[in-house]
Protein backbone atom coordinates (compact mmCIF):
# COMPACT_ATOMS: atom_id res chain seq x y z
CA UNK A 1 0.00 0.00 0.00
CA UNK A 2 0.91 3.62 -0.42
CA UNK A 3 1.55 5.74 2.34
CA UNK A 4 -1.44 7.95 1.23
CA UNK A 5 -4.03 5.38 1.24
CA UNK A 6 -2.91 4.08 4.59
CA UNK A 7 -2.69 7.65 5.98
CA UNK A 8 -6.59 7.51 4.49
CA UNK A 9 -7.10 3.73 6.32
CA UNK A 10 -7.20 6.28 9.79
CA UNK A 11 -9.02 8.91 8.43
CA UNK A 12 -7.24 11.41 7.77
CA UNK A 13 18.20 -6.66 -11.01
CA UNK A 14 19.64 -7.00 -13.60
CA UNK A 15 23.52 -5.42 -13.54
CA UNK A 16 27.03 -5.59 -13.05
CA UNK A 17 26.07 -9.48 -10.46
CA UNK A 18 29.40 -11.11 -12.62
CA UNK A 19 31.75 -8.99 -10.25
CA UNK A 20 32.66 -11.94 -7.47
CA UNK A 21 34.45 -11.91 -4.25
CA UNK A 22 37.94 -13.07 -5.52
CA UNK A 23 39.48 -12.94 -8.91
CA UNK A 24 38.78 -9.28 -9.88
CA UNK A 25 42.70 -8.16 -9.83
CA UNK A 26 42.47 -6.44 -13.11
CA UNK A 27 39.37 -4.68 -12.86
CA UNK A 28 40.79 -3.19 -9.34
CA UNK A 29 44.14 -2.28 -11.70
CA UNK A 30 41.48 -0.78 -14.04
CA UNK A 31 40.26 1.70 -11.59
CA UNK A 32 43.66 2.91 -10.67
CA UNK A 33 45.76 3.70 -7.39
CA UNK A 34 43.22 6.03 -5.87
CA UNK A 35 42.12 6.62 -2.27
CA UNK A 36 39.15 4.05 -2.17
CA UNK A 37 37.45 5.68 0.75
CA UNK A 38 37.80 9.72 0.43
CA UNK A 39 38.72 11.48 3.67
CA UNK A 40 35.13 13.30 3.71
CA UNK A 41 33.45 9.72 3.23
CA UNK A 42 35.32 8.04 6.28
CA UNK A 43 33.12 7.36 8.86
CA UNK A 44 32.49 5.33 12.38
CA UNK A 45 29.06 4.13 13.99
CA UNK A 46 29.03 5.05 17.54
CA UNK A 47 28.41 1.84 18.88
CA UNK A 48 31.83 0.76 18.45
CA UNK A 49 32.98 3.32 21.24
CA UNK A 50 29.83 2.94 23.18
CA UNK A 51 31.41 2.45 25.95
CA UNK A 52 32.99 5.85 25.77
CA UNK A 53 29.83 7.59 25.12
CA UNK A 54 28.40 6.60 27.98
CA UNK A 55 30.97 6.34 30.58
CA UNK A 56 30.52 9.44 33.61
CA UNK A 57 33.19 11.81 34.21
CA UNK A 58 36.48 9.10 35.53
CA UNK A 59 40.03 9.17 36.02
CA UNK A 60 41.46 7.13 33.41
CA UNK A 61 41.92 9.95 31.06
CA UNK A 62 39.94 8.69 28.32
CA UNK A 63 37.98 10.85 26.93
CA UNK A 64 33.51 10.39 27.99
CA UNK A 65 30.58 12.10 26.40
CA UNK A 66 29.89 12.97 23.33
CA UNK A 67 31.57 16.35 23.63
CA UNK A 68 34.73 14.80 24.41
CA UNK A 69 34.19 11.42 22.47
CA UNK A 70 33.67 13.39 19.27
CA UNK A 71 36.45 16.07 19.55
CA UNK A 72 38.81 12.54 19.95
CA UNK A 73 37.07 11.15 16.47
CA UNK A 74 37.45 13.91 14.71
CA UNK A 75 41.54 14.10 16.16
CA UNK A 76 41.87 10.68 14.61
CA UNK A 77 40.48 12.04 10.98
CA UNK A 78 36.79 10.39 11.36
CA UNK A 79 34.61 13.00 9.22
CA UNK A 80 31.30 10.72 9.46
CA UNK A 81 29.41 9.81 12.17
CA UNK A 82 26.33 7.58 12.55
CA UNK A 83 24.65 6.97 16.18
CA UNK A 84 23.69 4.22 18.29
CA UNK A 85 21.51 6.22 20.13
CA UNK A 86 21.52 10.22 21.45
CA UNK A 87 21.87 9.73 25.04
CA UNK A 88 25.09 9.90 27.77
CA UNK A 89 25.80 9.87 31.30
CA UNK A 90 23.48 12.57 33.39
CA UNK A 91 26.41 12.98 35.61
CA UNK A 92 28.41 14.57 32.74
CA UNK A 93 25.81 18.01 32.84
CA UNK A 94 22.93 17.09 34.97
CA UNK A 95 20.84 16.26 32.70
CA UNK A 96 20.51 14.71 29.41
CA UNK A 97 22.29 15.90 26.50
CA UNK A 98 19.82 17.45 23.80
CA UNK A 99 19.91 16.94 19.95
CA UNK A 100 20.48 20.57 19.37
CA UNK A 101 23.43 20.08 22.10
CA UNK A 102 25.12 17.34 20.25
CA UNK A 103 24.46 19.02 16.63
CA UNK A 104 27.04 21.66 18.25
CA UNK A 105 29.18 19.36 19.35
CA UNK A 106 29.45 18.11 15.81
CA UNK A 107 29.85 21.40 13.87
CA UNK A 108 32.23 22.55 16.71
CA UNK A 109 34.42 19.30 15.36
CA UNK A 110 33.50 19.22 11.94
CA UNK A 111 31.81 16.08 11.67
CA UNK A 112 28.65 14.83 9.78
CA UNK A 113 25.69 12.78 11.22
CA UNK A 114 25.29 10.59 8.12
CA UNK A 115 22.99 7.92 9.83
CA UNK A 116 21.38 6.28 12.76
CA UNK A 117 20.33 3.08 14.15
CA UNK A 118 17.32 4.50 15.38
CA UNK A 119 13.70 2.64 15.81
CA UNK A 120 11.90 1.87 12.81
CA UNK A 121 8.04 1.00 13.83
CA UNK A 122 6.87 -2.77 13.28
CA UNK A 123 3.24 -1.41 12.84
CA UNK A 124 1.56 1.40 11.23
CA UNK A 125 -0.78 3.34 13.08
CA UNK A 126 -1.04 6.92 14.21
CA UNK A 127 0.84 6.57 17.41
CA UNK A 128 3.61 4.77 15.12
CA UNK A 129 3.35 7.72 12.69
CA UNK A 130 3.15 10.78 14.87
CA UNK A 131 6.66 8.41 16.96
CA UNK A 132 8.46 8.21 13.49
CA UNK A 133 8.00 11.96 13.00
CA UNK A 134 9.78 12.29 16.29
CA UNK A 135 12.45 10.16 15.25
CA UNK A 136 12.53 11.93 11.50
CA UNK A 137 12.62 15.44 13.56
CA UNK A 138 16.29 14.02 15.41
CA UNK A 139 17.60 13.55 12.77
CA UNK A 140 16.45 16.50 10.33
CA UNK A 141 18.46 18.74 14.07
CA UNK A 142 21.25 16.70 13.57
CA UNK A 143 21.97 16.90 10.02
CA UNK A 144 21.50 13.39 8.49
CA UNK A 145 20.91 12.54 5.20
CA UNK A 146 19.85 9.26 6.56
CA UNK A 147 17.82 7.40 8.92
CA UNK A 148 17.93 3.98 9.70
CA UNK A 149 17.62 0.73 11.59
CA UNK A 150 20.58 -2.22 13.13
CA UNK A 151 17.48 -4.66 13.00
CA UNK A 152 16.48 -6.78 9.57
CA UNK A 153 13.29 -5.38 8.31
CA UNK A 154 11.95 -8.90 9.63
CA UNK A 155 13.49 -12.15 11.45
CA UNK A 156 10.71 -14.52 9.09
CA UNK A 157 12.01 -16.82 6.63
CA UNK A 158 8.63 -16.83 4.84
CA UNK A 159 7.66 -14.64 1.86
CA UNK A 160 4.39 -13.34 3.29
CA UNK A 161 5.93 -11.91 6.10
CA UNK A 162 8.78 -10.49 3.86
CA UNK A 163 5.99 -9.00 1.79
CA UNK A 164 4.23 -7.16 4.94
CA UNK A 165 7.37 -5.55 5.85
CA UNK A 166 8.06 -4.28 2.07
CA UNK A 167 4.33 -2.54 2.54
CA UNK A 168 5.53 -0.99 6.11
CA UNK A 169 9.17 0.09 5.13
CA UNK A 170 7.90 1.51 1.26
CA UNK A 171 5.30 3.82 3.85
CA UNK A 172 8.05 5.05 6.16
CA UNK A 173 10.22 5.35 3.68
CA UNK A 174 8.09 8.00 1.73
CA UNK A 175 7.86 9.56 5.13
CA UNK A 176 11.83 9.49 5.38
CA UNK A 177 11.33 11.24 1.01
CA UNK A 178 9.74 13.98 2.41
CA UNK A 179 11.82 15.27 4.41
CA UNK A 180 14.93 14.42 2.42
CA UNK A 181 16.24 11.41 4.42
CA UNK A 182 16.88 7.86 2.82
CA UNK A 183 15.60 5.35 4.98
CA UNK A 184 18.27 2.02 5.00
CA UNK A 185 17.73 -1.35 6.79
CA UNK A 186 21.22 -2.72 8.12
CA UNK A 187 21.59 -6.55 7.44
CA UNK A 188 22.88 -9.79 9.79
CA UNK A 189 23.61 -12.42 8.40
CA UNK A 190 20.11 -14.18 9.05
CA UNK A 191 18.88 -11.79 6.17
CA UNK A 192 20.65 -13.69 3.44
CA UNK A 193 19.57 -16.92 4.46
CA UNK A 194 17.21 -18.66 2.07
CA UNK A 195 13.50 -17.43 1.50
CA UNK A 196 10.86 -20.01 2.33
CA UNK A 197 8.66 -19.75 -0.47
CA UNK A 198 7.39 -23.39 -2.17
CA UNK A 199 7.16 -26.79 -0.96
CA UNK A 200 4.81 -28.40 0.76
CA UNK A 201 3.09 -27.01 3.54
CA UNK A 202 3.91 -27.41 7.06
CA UNK A 203 1.01 -27.84 10.03
CA UNK A 204 0.12 -23.67 10.28
CA UNK A 205 -0.13 -23.72 6.29
CA UNK A 206 3.67 -22.47 5.82
CA UNK A 207 5.85 -23.48 3.26
CA UNK A 208 9.04 -25.75 3.90
CA UNK A 209 10.84 -25.78 1.00
CA UNK A 210 12.58 -23.10 -1.21
CA UNK A 211 12.81 -21.49 -4.58
CA UNK A 212 16.77 -20.60 -3.81
CA UNK A 213 15.93 -17.00 -3.53
CA UNK A 214 17.52 -14.79 -0.88
CA UNK A 215 15.37 -12.74 1.81
CA UNK A 216 17.53 -9.74 1.70
CA UNK A 217 17.73 -10.47 -2.14
CA UNK A 218 13.80 -11.08 -2.67
CA UNK A 219 13.12 -7.67 -0.80
CA UNK A 220 15.84 -5.89 -2.95
CA UNK A 221 13.00 -6.44 -5.62
CA UNK A 222 9.85 -5.75 -4.13
CA UNK A 223 10.63 -2.39 -2.11
CA UNK A 224 10.29 1.15 -3.84
CA UNK A 225 14.07 2.23 -5.23
CA UNK A 226 13.11 5.45 -4.26
CA UNK A 227 12.09 4.96 -0.47
CA UNK A 228 14.39 2.17 0.53
CA UNK A 229 18.08 1.75 0.78
CA UNK A 230 20.40 -0.64 2.37
CA UNK A 231 23.28 -0.56 4.42
CA UNK A 232 25.07 -3.86 3.94
CA UNK A 233 27.20 -5.22 6.76
CA UNK A 234 30.17 -6.34 5.07
CA UNK A 235 31.30 -8.82 8.17
CA UNK A 236 27.68 -10.18 8.58
CA UNK A 237 27.49 -10.42 4.88
CA UNK A 238 30.83 -12.71 5.45
CA UNK A 239 29.36 -14.34 7.78
CA UNK A 240 26.24 -15.46 5.76
CA UNK A 241 28.61 -16.94 2.58
CA UNK A 242 30.07 -19.11 5.50
CA UNK A 243 26.79 -20.03 7.05
CA UNK A 244 23.94 -20.25 4.60
CA UNK A 245 25.32 -21.96 1.39
CA UNK A 246 22.40 -24.86 0.74
CA UNK A 247 18.59 -24.97 0.49
CA UNK A 248 16.00 -27.55 -0.06
CA UNK A 249 14.65 -27.15 -3.74
CA UNK A 250 10.83 -27.66 -4.57
CA UNK A 251 11.33 -31.25 -5.50
CA UNK A 252 13.36 -31.96 -2.16
CA UNK A 253 16.62 -31.90 -3.45
CA UNK A 254 19.60 -30.03 -1.46
CA UNK A 255 20.98 -27.45 -3.55
CA UNK A 256 24.47 -24.78 -2.68
CA UNK A 257 24.50 -21.55 -3.31
CA UNK A 258 27.32 -20.10 -2.64
CA UNK A 259 26.41 -15.93 -1.06
CA UNK A 260 28.45 -13.38 -2.78
CA UNK A 261 28.41 -10.35 -0.60
CA UNK A 262 30.38 -7.79 -3.32
CA UNK A 263 28.04 -9.39 -6.26
CA UNK A 264 24.98 -8.62 -4.47
CA UNK A 265 26.20 -4.92 -4.36
CA UNK A 266 27.84 -4.44 -7.41
CA UNK A 267 24.32 -5.55 -8.90
CA UNK A 268 22.32 -2.56 -7.23
CA UNK A 269 25.77 -0.21 -5.82
CA UNK A 270 22.98 2.98 -5.99
CA UNK A 271 21.14 1.25 -3.05
CA UNK A 272 24.26 0.75 -0.87
CA UNK A 273 24.85 4.79 0.55
CA UNK A 274 26.29 3.18 3.55
CA UNK A 275 28.15 0.37 4.76
CA UNK A 276 29.48 -1.24 7.87
CA UNK A 277 33.24 -1.94 7.34
CA UNK A 278 33.93 -4.58 10.28
CA UNK A 279 36.67 -6.92 9.83
CA UNK A 280 37.05 -10.44 11.18
CA UNK A 281 39.70 -13.00 11.57
CA UNK A 282 38.41 -16.60 9.16
CA UNK A 283 37.45 -19.38 12.05
CA UNK A 284 35.53 -21.85 10.31
CA UNK A 285 35.42 -23.39 14.07
CA UNK A 286 33.11 -21.12 15.18
CA UNK A 287 29.89 -20.67 14.16
CA UNK A 288 30.33 -17.35 12.15
CA UNK A 289 33.15 -18.25 10.88
CA UNK A 290 34.78 -15.46 11.77
CA UNK A 291 35.74 -13.44 15.13
CA UNK A 292 35.42 -9.38 15.00
CA UNK A 293 38.69 -7.62 15.30
CA UNK A 294 39.38 -4.05 14.03
CA UNK A 295 39.90 -2.88 10.40
CA UNK A 296 43.17 -4.31 8.65
CA UNK A 297 43.49 -7.22 11.08
CA UNK A 298 41.26 -9.56 9.57
CA UNK A 299 40.79 -12.10 6.43
CA UNK A 300 38.12 -9.33 4.72
CA UNK A 301 39.27 -8.11 1.66
CA UNK A 302 38.44 -4.53 2.40
CA UNK A 303 41.17 -3.06 -0.87
CA UNK A 304 39.00 -5.58 -3.31
CA UNK A 305 35.52 -4.93 -2.19
CA UNK A 306 35.30 -1.17 -2.28
CA UNK A 307 37.90 -1.49 -5.16
CA UNK A 308 35.16 -3.40 -7.54
CA UNK A 309 31.63 -2.37 -6.21
CA UNK A 310 31.16 0.11 -8.64
CA UNK A 311 29.95 3.92 -8.09
CA UNK A 312 33.25 4.94 -6.58
CA UNK A 313 33.42 7.63 -4.14
CA UNK A 314 29.63 7.20 -3.93
CA UNK A 315 29.57 5.12 -0.52
CA UNK A 316 30.21 6.04 2.87
CA UNK A 317 31.41 3.28 4.94
CA UNK A 318 31.18 3.44 8.95
CA UNK A 319 33.88 1.34 10.71
CA UNK A 320 31.89 -0.97 13.46
CA UNK A 321 33.44 -3.48 16.02
CA UNK A 322 31.25 -4.51 18.58
CA UNK A 323 33.67 -6.25 20.22
CA UNK A 324 36.07 -2.96 20.79
CA UNK A 325 35.01 -1.86 24.40
CA UNK A 326 37.39 -3.03 26.95
CA UNK A 327 35.61 -2.64 30.27
CA UNK A 328 37.06 -1.29 33.31
CA UNK A 329 40.52 -2.98 32.74
CA UNK A 330 41.05 -1.30 29.33
CA UNK A 331 38.78 1.80 29.33
CA UNK A 332 40.92 3.32 26.21
CA UNK A 333 40.53 -0.02 24.03
CA UNK A 334 37.78 1.13 21.85
CA UNK A 335 39.25 4.53 21.12
CA UNK A 336 42.61 2.66 20.31
CA UNK A 337 40.80 0.51 17.82
CA UNK A 338 39.26 3.39 16.52
CA UNK A 339 42.45 4.63 15.60
CA UNK A 340 43.76 1.51 14.20
CA UNK A 341 40.84 0.86 11.93
CA UNK A 342 41.00 4.67 10.73
CA UNK A 343 44.75 4.28 9.78
CA UNK A 344 43.82 0.95 7.62
CA UNK A 345 40.53 2.99 6.22
CA UNK A 346 42.62 6.12 5.11
CA UNK A 347 45.09 4.00 3.49
CA UNK A 348 43.01 1.67 1.06
CA UNK A 349 43.88 2.44 -2.62
CA UNK A 350 43.11 1.04 -5.66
Amino acid sequence: MSRRRILGAFAGVAGAAAVGATGVGSVAAANGNGLLVPKPKRGIILYSVRDRISAAPDTSGVPYGFERVLARIAEIGYREVEFAGYNQSTAILGRQITPEEIRKVLDDNGLRANGAHASIPGTVTPDTIAAFERTLDTAEILGMKHIGTGSDPTNSNYKADWDIAADRWNFFGEMAAARGLKLYTHNHDAAYNFLLDSGPLDGLGRPTRSSGVRKLEYFFGITDPKYVWFEMDIYWAHVAQHRWHTYTDPDGQPQTDIFDPLATVAARTMRFPLFHAKDGRRNPALTNGYEMTPLGEGDIDYGNFFANMGAKGYHNPMWEQDTAPGGVADPGRSLRFAEVSYQHMSGLRG
